[in-house]
């Protein structure tokens, strides 16, 4: 069953506008800002005949969880993600370029939303997430991509390593980032059909997902940190996954 939930500010509410509008369900405004941005917003909201309420700031700030809301707030409806099935019928129809991101149990949302941005940003095909040990799509979610989530297909998959074997015998080389690698990412040719999978935070890849790998690489580390944060070693390697291609 599908849910809803408040996002808040220009920026989101604009990208929702621009990409899903069918999902908003009410805009609110705080009744005592009247400006030439808002009047602008407001007179696109009314193009699409959606609601629009007026609230107090005490109201608003309630409503957005005390988000930053810059005096207007939304309810949107959070579609339901594809499944495996869907996922596999979508890969069957891309070109010999695909590029898929699997996120194995991110938890932090602010995590979930960076990694979306940055596969949107690297041109990813679609990203897949599993219904079980992830965070769910959240306003917070919503923030933290800045409109990626609009943008880019997500499926949500019950079984990892299931999918994982579905999308192999698809010709998808699947590629699990791990410390304990011995292959550096820089070493291997990304240029092929490849899904990129990264671990959760603080555990890395579950066991039996990184044995579902054909192949496990890392990032070279030259400090003394042990590892980075998901959403930097996934934009890492999306984007030498971008270098490769583009030369």
């Amino acid at each position: 069953m599908s849910k809803s939930i408040i996002i808040a500010g220009f920026h989101a509410i604009q990208a929702q506008l621009k990409f899903n509008p069918k999902y908003l369900i009410k805009i609110f405004i705080l009744n005592s800002r009247c400006d030439k941005r808002l009047n602008a917003l407001i007179f696109e909201i009314n193009n699409f005949g959606i609601n629009i309420q007026q609230c107090t700031k005490v109201q608003l700030d309630k409503l957005s969880n005390h988000q930053t809301h810059q005096g207007i707030a939304a309810e949107i409806l959070l579609p339901i993600l594809p499944n495996q099935n869907e996922l596999i019928t979508y890969v069957s129809k891309l070109d010999n370029t695909s590029l898929i991101l699997i996120l194995d149990s991110i938890q932090d949302p602010r995590n979930l939303g960076a990694c979306l941005r940055s596969a949107h940003a690297a041109g990813v095909d679609c990203v897949v997430i599993n219904k079980d040990g992830s965070a769910s799509i959240s306003a917070l979610v919503h923030k933290t991509s800045t409109g990626a989530l609009n943008q880019i297909k997500i499926f949500q998959v019950t079984n990892l390593s299931r999918t994982i074997k579905a999308l192999q015998q698809q010709n998808i080389w699947v590629i699990g980032l791990d410390s304990s690698a011995n292959t550096l990412i820089y070493q291997i040719d990304l240029t092929t059909p490849n899904a990129i999978i990264m671990g959760s935070e603080g555990f890395g890849l579950k066991k039996l997902t990184k044995q579902s790998c054909d192949q496990l690489a890392k990032i070279p580390m030259q400090g003394k940190v042990e590892s980075l944060n998901v959403s930097v070693a996934t934009g890492i390697t999306l984007f030498e996954i971008n270098r490769q291609r583009f030369l």
